[in-house]
């Protein structure tokens, strides 16, 4: 079968290959390919900056973001053929941490638990994968090829889980929210927002384009000045960009008793015009709680399937703005103006 591999650590060395059927040890349940979303892990794996492949191997079925209909449930595991399923990605540690043995493998304290196409597990960017069954998500099937929107829509499940609990820390009624980038992550933030019942804004540098079309048609209100520019004092700021400058200027801009999830992973670049020190007094003194969040478990995928199910369709449908070919997988990892979420399509749903 096909499949986009890469060996971890080198860069120029990802290409779609022939590889051997999925092995049973890998889960009982047998799955084909429909999608897999490309995200920004993704290119950074093919540029040899991160990435483990499996123990004993030197190269890694890419992929995390999956979606696939199940051609053999296996043995007793509650899943049918036909089934629309999307694969966690985290495993628990083997060790395990106290997070892990709850099942809260999100938050795994010693860094052991393995990644499905990212560390030392194969992914899902192959025309079958096989997993555990109790990894396995069933997607309602009227989202059909939406339901490769889910992994991303985990990460924000989870960020406003951490937001409502840490605002619980005193008497706190939010009003409002701002989301710093309009990528897929952003804009799923903001639909959360709304379906919150909150005055969402989303701030991003492009002027024009898809993007402030999607947030317009949400019904949020759009930003693409500066965060200090947005006007008003949110309660609540969910920062997608990893950006220093934009995250300092949050930490100045939000209001008092209001909290900061970071979900954005940065890449460098020049220190924020404002001082270190000062920031942190700007946080201190306005009692601004500032929380960082990656990954989710179980519970969370939970959450996120549901929110996704209540969405719109149609502006759902906004959020794939390209869809290429396995043999293209290369031009899915480059990214074009317009792009908010580009998806490798291996088969129809």
């Amino acid at each position: 079968m096909k499949a986009i591999t890469v060996e971890p650590m080198k860069a120029g060395t990802a290409r779609l290959e022939n590889v051997p059927e999925p092995d049973i040890r890998d889960g009982s349940a047998l799955v084909e390919a429909i999608a897999v979303g490309v995200c920004g892990t993704d290119a950074e794996i093919v540029a040899g900056k991160y990435g483990w492949a499996p123990p004993g191997r030197t190269r890694l079925v890419l992929g995390h973001e999956s979606l696939g209909r199940v051609i053999d449930p296996g043995p007793a595991s509650g899943l049918h053929v036909g089934d629309l399923v999307v694969g966690i990605v985290r495993r628990p540690d083997p060790v395990p941490c106290a997070n892990c043995a709850v099942g809260e493998w999100d938050m795994c304290t010693n860094g052991l638990y393995t990644e499905r196409g990212i560390k030392e597990l194969d992914g899902f960017m192959s025309e079958r994968w096989r997993i555990e069954p109790e990894y396995a998500m069933k997607v309602d099937p009227t989202l059909g090829i939406l339901g490769v929107l889910l992994e991303p829509m985990t990460v924000l499940a989870k960020a406003w889980e951490m937001v409502r609990a840490i605002g619980q820390r005193s008497f706190w009624e939010p009003e409002n929210a701002l989301i710093t980038g309009a990528g897929p992550v952003g804009l799923l933030a903001a639909l959360i927002g709304m379906q919150e019942g909150l005055d969402v804004h989303v701030f991003d540098r492009n002027a024009s384009g898809p993007k402030p079309e999607a947030v317009r048609a949400l019904g949020a209100t759009y930003h693409s000045t500066s965060v200090s520019d947005v006007g008003f004092e949110p309660d609540i700021i969910i920062e997608c960009t990893g950006v220093g400058q934009v995250i300092a200027e949050s930490i100045h801009q939000v209001g008092a008793g209001g909290v900061i999830c970071l979900t954005g992973v940065g890449k460098g670049g020049p220190l924020p015009a404002t001082p270190t020190a000062d920031t942190a007094a700007a946080a201190v003194l306005r009692n601004v709680a500032i929380v960082g969040s990656v990954n989710a478990n179980k519970r969370h995928w939970y959450k996120a399937s549901r929110a996704l199910v209540r969405a719109d369709p149609t502006w759902l449908e906004r959020l794939i703005t390209r869809r290429e070919r396995p043999e293209n997988f290369q031009e899915a990892l480059v990214r074009q103006p317009g792009d908010i979420k580009v998806i490798v399509q291996f088969s129809e749903i």
